[in-house]
């Protein structure tokens, strides 16, 4: 899987996760109930609230995962911070050459 390029404003934007201070709390009852719906309506087996650091993809909450964070590498949501305005729409992960190899697919 290649890994996505740097955000153009990276540092600006890990700045301001860190200022947020979320990374690495617990879970939390409105996020668990949020990624629950939002597999059940999308009809997906795994759905995550997700947030970018400079090397991890850290998941404040998660369904269909056991895993607490991925390495950016491997990152779905390195690809989608990217296009911001746009949502990153993935019709078919292995069909795809940016995810075709990843291991969560």
């Amino acid at each position: 899987m290649p890994a996505a390029l740097p955000h153009p404003q990276e540092e600006t934007r890990l700045a301001a996760l860190h200022r947020l201070d979320i990374l690495d709390t617990d879970a939390e009852e409105a996020y668990e109930e949020l990624v629950n719906l939002a597999a059940k309506i999308a009809g997906t087996p795994i759905a995550l609230v997700s947030l970018v650091d400079r090397e991890r993809q850290w998941f404040k909450a998660r369904h269909g995962l056991d895993a607490t964070e991925t390495p950016r590498s491997s990152a779905f949501c390195a690809h989608a911070i990217l296009s911001p305005q746009q949502p990153l729409v993935v019709g078919d992960a292995s069909l795809d050459s940016r995810f075709a190899d990843n291991p969560l697919v």
